[in-house]
């Protein structure tokens, strides 16, 4: 029982990294406006909403890598070829994305993707049952 829970929190760490890792790219190319202070939610509200298409699908891309990576350290944790600690990972980040979705003004493709794309932690939790090497 321990094991399963250490795998869930192991692949919601390194999931949360691989989206922060994503998101800070995007910041790169899409920095915030002069001033912008990491508690104005309206500002931040605002950022969102004159984020150009590319600005908002690197968080998808973001999404995708934390659901890959936190599918596949989940599963090589847990050890035990379930896919349960790797599906636990995707609900969870699902609901966090969720309600960034309602504080936040996306448009009605980013909740689709941004929704469906947790399924990749059944991607990760596959790639983490290969057994063969390359």
């Amino acid at each position: 029982m321990i094991k399963r829970i250490l795998a869930v929190i192991g692949g919601i760490l390194v999931g949360s990294i691989g989206v922060w890792l994503m998101e800070r790219l995007g910041h790169s190319l899409y920095p915030f406006p002069a001033g912008l202070k990491p508690d104005d939610l309206e500002g931040f509200k605002k950022y969102v909403e004159n984020l150009p298409f590319m600005g908002k699908f690197i968080v998808i891309l973001g999404y995708a890598l934390g659901a890959l990576v936190s599918g596949f350290v989940a599963t090589k944790i847990a050890g035990n070829g379930k896919p349960a600690a790797a599906i636990i990972c995707g609900v969870i980040f699902t609901f966090f994305t969720i309600y960034n979705m309602v504080m936040l003004p996306t448009p009605i493709w980013f909740w689709i993707l941004g929704i469906l794309v947790w399924g990749l932690v059944l991607a990760g939790y596959k790639l983490a049952l290969n057994k063969t090497r390359i």
